[in-house]
């Protein structure tokens, strides 16, 4: 099963990526974090690993991208990813699709291009699942990385911005047909919890992760995230029943 989690910048979609892939990883799946934020430079510190080298050198780079993307055609499995570009802790794997390094070099399409590409052609076992960490806003469903999803998360903080951005991310999502669920995060009181239920479609919501002081400190020193999180083991389970129910349907 492919997840992808968006949401605004700094809305806390890292943080959710890593604490979901642990939870997933000790219910005995194999789980492959894949990084397509290109500015973000912390998810490998977060997960306890060392940062991979971006998957986009293994075709020879960002200006070669868009062409060799074109001639991806053939499925992938996870034991056919190169291991030069995969930083592993257990069950979790770590592939970072690449990054922005130099003042003018261009924008981040193409990396884009090569991760909509490779969500589209992954083939993943039943006790597999890759967990995606998106870019910031929602570029990325302008350049496609959605339609190889097949659950798409929206990560929403107390802010205002959070709240707009769900509504038009629900209507993207029904474009290219993928469910949209909503997950609240940082939410310090019952007053705020209150306000953001009655704001957005409640239905969408499946975890309400409370404010974590834990997290702000692991975060600000750089520390790998290993602490039990309320909410996020509500998210594995609705995982591992969407799992099973596809299994009979298959």
């Amino acid at each position: 099963m492919k997840i992808l989690i968006c949401g605004k910048g700094g809305c806390g979609k890292s943080t959710i990526v890593t604490l979901l892939a642990r939870e997933m990883a000790t219910r005995k799946n194999r789980v492959l974090v894949v990084d397509s934020d290109e500015s973000n430079i912390g998810l490998h510190s977060r997960l306890g690993m060392q940062k991979p080298e971006d998957f986009m050198n293994y075709f020879g780079g960002k200006n070669l991208l868009f062409e060799k993307t074109k001639e991806m055609k053939d499925k992938w499995r996870l034991d056919d990813l190169p291991r030069d570009y995969l930083a592993e802790k257990g069950n979790i794997q770590l592939l970072s699709m690449g990054k922005i390094y130099q003042f003018g070099e261009g924008c981040a399409c193409p990396i884009n291009a090569l991760s909509s590409k490779f969500l589209e052609i992954l083939d993943l076992g039943d006790e597999e699942f890759l967990i995606a960490d998106t870019d910031a806003g929602i570029e990325h469903f302008g350049r496609g990385v959605e339609k190889g999803a097949d659950i798409l998360f929206f990560i929403i903080d107390p802010s205002r911005e959070s709240i707009l951005l769900a509504e038009k991310v629900s209507e993207l999502g029904q474009q290219v047909d993928k469910p949209v669920y909503y997950i609240l995060n940082r939410i310090a009181n019952q007053e705020t919890e209150k306000f953001l239920l009655n704001a957005i479609d409640r239905e969408k919501v499946i975890a309400i992760i409370p404010e974590n002081k834990e997290i702000f400190i692991s975060g600000l020193a750089g520390n790998e995230f290993n602490m039990d999180v309320e909410g996020i083991k509500q998210i594995a389970d609705m995982l591992e029943s969407k799992k099973k129910a596809r299994a009979k349907v298959e």
